[in-house]
């Protein structure tokens, strides 16, 4: 709301000033009418011997010719445009209006029969033209004039990357605007544009001449101002410009800066730019079909991917939302945002624990959901480790409550949130997750209703993850706290995570495992390394990488696939599913009470029960 009232309040700013700029172009008009009028006959009989027979029909006519001038100067929209960047076009639509102008004075003239000298129309134009254009050429001048010479403290020297229309745009507005940046060059892969200028900014390369000519021109800041390139052009720029020790920043899509300035939208490189691979765009048409009409209930709906499927599934109007959480606060926030976009979407949202079963049947056998996405759990790995009964209970018991509840309560479609950490764990987190999947296939083989899971890497800037604990650590001057030089892993964003989790939703027949080929995995030291040049420092210098060593439960590469689950293709390229495997179901739902029930007494030996239900776990010693 508090945005709302913000963006309104900059509107009606923005329209005020719209208003007192055209009135003040429109004062000046009137005096450049006034003069041009007399100006002529000033110069055919002097300034202080003008013909009485002349000077008084051309006072009497000042009203008429300053009313014909401004109505004809808007005809031609020269109120309306940005004279801080006039240029040739600017000047000739000037240049018809003064002709028209004047040839409206010749015609009225005429037809009321008033006489005045033919050398009066000629220089009455010619004063037109010249000071109509130098009035608007004037606030450019100015404007360039007083960022020339006033003092901004230190300026620093940018480097713009790109030479087509979005960076004019805003090589433009940095040269004029009221920043302290100075352009010293231009890149561009067009070898054509090599040696060219851009508003008098000279273009000096390629891409691959990037760390030279930062380093000759003693750059500051790097500028990417290609906002129509693919996103495997940007992360090659990028590549390059972190050979330099210059602040990186980008210009985004254009439509997404229509209503601003450009130099104002210019931000600064995130995360995502450094995927290392395209974002992968799931469609889902279908979703509003599936969803309408029908309960959905969110488990964990606080947390970075419960919340964004509540924001995926409300927009796509179903009867009933229910978000789940035990985190009050977190659920508390989504129910006020979600309140103030979506008013008369009915959702609900209930504090409650999966660990919980007489609470959750309660809320089952009240809502009757038809479709759960259950992202309720234990994620973090080190403090797992330290505190395994806990996963236990609150990952394999919470996702066996809410398992069966589905089952009993028939509920249509059940998709559980997992993790490439499942994948022949090595910590208690993945192994715990590991056993979730294995008690959705074994249900899903003795129920009507479709269960399914969704394994993916590491969430971008999702919370406990690496990448804002690195930004935190750059914010306060370091160090940079790696695990290990060599450790690697598949990342993907909060969008594709819940894109995915909606398309298994819609794929789902039952016992399947959903995974996204996520490209290749991510070196998290070269990540590090990027995020520190990413904010303008330099790695090792500015800001040191400390190794600390693995932590508990961490294993060096992650994987998303097992060899025994199998592979096959789904309609969407980038989706796969795992097949499901063989599971003894008497012995593995036995082998499942007996951890759980060890669990709650908070055994010291809860590891090596959960290595005897999960066979691909292997305790680990560091």
């Amino acid at each position: 709301m508090f945005d709302r009232i913000q963006i309104k309040e900059q509107g009606n700013e923005i329209m005020r000033s719209k208003v007192i700029r055209i009135i003040i172009l429109i004062i000046i008009d009137a005096a450049v009418v006034m003069f041009s009028s007399i100006a002529p006959l000033a110069l055919r009989f002097g300034i202080f011997t003008m013909d009485v027979y002349y000077l008084t029909p051309a006072l009497k006519c000042l009203p008429i010719d300053i009313v014909i001038a401004i109505a004809v100067l808007a005809v031609f929209k020269l109120y309306n445009r940005v004279w801080t960047y006039a240029g040739i076009d600017e000047m000739i639509a000037t240049f018809k209006a003064s002709l028209v102008i004047e040839a409206l004075y010749v015609v009225y003239r005429l037809l009321w029969s008033i006489d005045m000298p033919r050398s009066f129309y000629v220089f009455n134009w010619v004063f037109l033209f010249i000071l109509l254009a130098g009035a608007r050429l004037s606030i450019r001048l100015f404007k360039q004039f007083r960022k020339k010479y006033r003092k901004t403290g230190e300026k620093r020297n940018v480097m713009i990357v790109g030479a087509g229309s979005a960076a004019s745009l805003l090589i433009k507005e940095l040269e004029f605007g009221p920043g302290s940046s100075r352009i010293v060059c231009i890149i561009d892969d067009n070898p054509a544009k090599k040696g060219k200028y851009i508003h008098g900014f000279p273009i000096v390369g390629g891409r691959n001449d990037i760390p030279h000519m930062a380093d000759k021109y003693d750059v500051d800041e790097i500028i990417i101002a290609i906002p129509s390139a693919p996103p495997t052009v940007t992360r090659d720029i990028l590549s390059i410009c972190q050979e330099t020790n210059a602040k990186l920043k980008i210009l985004p899509a254009i439509s997404a800066s229509l209503t601003e300035s450009l130099s104002r939208t210019v931000r600064e490189v995130n995360y995502e730019d450094l995927l290392g691979r395209d974002a992968v765009i799931i469609e889902n048409p279908e979703l509003a079909e599936f969803v309408a009409g029908r309960t959905i209930m969110v488990t964990g709906g606080g947390g970075t991917i419960g919340s964004e499927l509540c924001r995926q599934v409300i927009a796509n109007k179903p009867a009933k939302l229910l978000v789940v959480d035990i985190y009050e606060n977190g659920a508390y926030e989504l129910q006020m945002e979600l309140a103030q976009y979506y008013p008369e979407a009915d959702i609900e949202v209930l504090i409650a624990s999966v660990r919980d079963y007489d609470r959750l049947e309660d809320i089952f056998k009240r809502y009757r959901p038809d479709v759960v996405y259950h992202a309720a759990a234990h994620k973090h790995v080190p403090l797992m480790e330290f505190s395994p009964n806990e996963a236990v209970k609150n990952n394999c018991k919470g996702t066996l409550n809410m398992v069966k509840l589905a089952d009993k309560y028939k509920v249509k479609r059940f998709v559980l949130i997992s993790t490439d950490k499942a994948v022949r764990p090595t910590n208690v987190m993945g192994a715990t997750k590991r056993i979730c999947e294995m008690i959705v296939q074994t249900y899903s083989s003795m129920s009507d209703t479709e269960f399914v899971a969704v394994r993916f890497g590491n969430v971008l800037g999702s919370n406990g993850s690496v990448i804002p604990l690195f930004l935190k650590q750059i914010a306060v001057g370091g160090p940079v706290t790696l695990t290990h030089k060599e450790i690697t892993r598949f990342f993907m964003t909060v969008s594709e995570a819940v894109s995915l989790v909606l398309q298994a939703g819609l794929l789902a027949k039952g016992g399947e495992i959903f995974v996204l080929d996520m490209g290749q995995p991510v070196k998290i030291y070269d990540l590090a390394v990027n995020l520190i040049k990413m904010k303008g420092y330099v790695p090792g210098k500015d800001i040191k990488i400390e190794i600390v060593g693995l932590r508990p439960g961490e294993k060096l590469y992650e994987e998303l696939l097992m060899a025994e689950e199998g592979l096959e293709s789904t309609p969407n390229d980038l989706i796969f599913i795992g097949q499901p495997i063989d599971i003894d179901r008497e012995e593995f739902l036995e082998k499942l009470d007996k951890l759980i029930a060890i669990a709650q007494t908070n055994s010291d030996d809860i590891k090596h029960e959960i290595e005897k239900i999960c066979d691909t776990y292997k305790i680990t010693n560091n």
